[in-house]
């Protein structure tokens, strides 16, 4: 199924700074507290990284106009954040909680869709997550801790 909608702002990278707290992230023995990296990451999402996993996402996504119009109306988008992890040299992201009472305030939804509406969200991250590492981060470059050998 494809959702057909248009694509939103990138979300602000604002969260926690705690690795653990992030999916696919291997927590590093210590935290470098380095924001260098994470304002990069949010470079390029704006530079077209939100914008190309966005689109790989709707053309896959089971998420209904009604379910995504709820995330987006819930600011649920703007919540999903990421983090470069030096240790594993990879991007975590945190999908955001669906509010219990999110089926209640938006009419065309009930209970069922919120585990949907999660998942969808926890794949988001996930396609964001691997388009920055895959198509952005460039293994050759000084930004993320590589260097010219």
């Amino acid at each position: 199924m494809t959702l057909d909608v248009e694509i939103p702002d990138p979300p602000r990278l604002h969260g926690s700074q705690d690795p653990g707290d992030y999916d696919a992230v291997d927590e590093p023995e210590e935290r470098t507290g380095d924001t260098v990296r994470r304002e990069a990451l949010a470079d390029f999402l704006e530079a077209g990284a939100w914008e190309d996993a966005f689109d790989e996402w709707a053309r896959d996504t089971y998420l209904s106009e009604t379910e995504f119009r709820a995330v987006r109306d819930s600011g649920l988008l703007e919540k999903l954040d990421f983090y470069w992890n030096p240790s594993a040299e990879d991007v975590g992201y945190r999908a955001p909680a669906v509010p219990d009472d999110l089926a209640a305030t938006h009419e065309g939804l009930d209970d069922d869709d919120i585990q949907g509406i999660e998942e969808e969200l926890d794949s988001l991250g996930r396609t964001v997550s691997e388009v920055l590492e895959t198509d952005y981060i460039h293994r050759d470059g000084e930004e993320f801790g590589y260097t010219w050998e």
